[in-house]
């Protein structure tokens, strides 16, 4: 498998943050919505996700896979 620099950067900052929690997953969540909340707060926006999945428009589709 090959190795991404990227993936592993990430990886690595996440496996570092969550050693200072101890991998406590509540931990963890609480010390996100905090640093979130001050985000938020400072004037960050943030874009809340949809209650449910958009529809997609039926017309694209046969339009898209329609035979030419």
């Amino acid at each position: 498998m090959l190795n991404d620099e990227v993936v592993d950067e990430v990886r690595s900052i996440r496996d570092t943050h969550a050693a200072k929690f101890g991998y406590d997953l509540r931990a963890i969540y609480e010390d996100l919505k905090k640093s979130e909340a001050a985000r938020i707060a400072a004037g960050h926006p943030f874009v809340t996700p949809p209650s449910s999945p958009p529809v997609p428009d039926s017309s694209f589709l046969r339009n898209r896979f329609a035979r030419r």
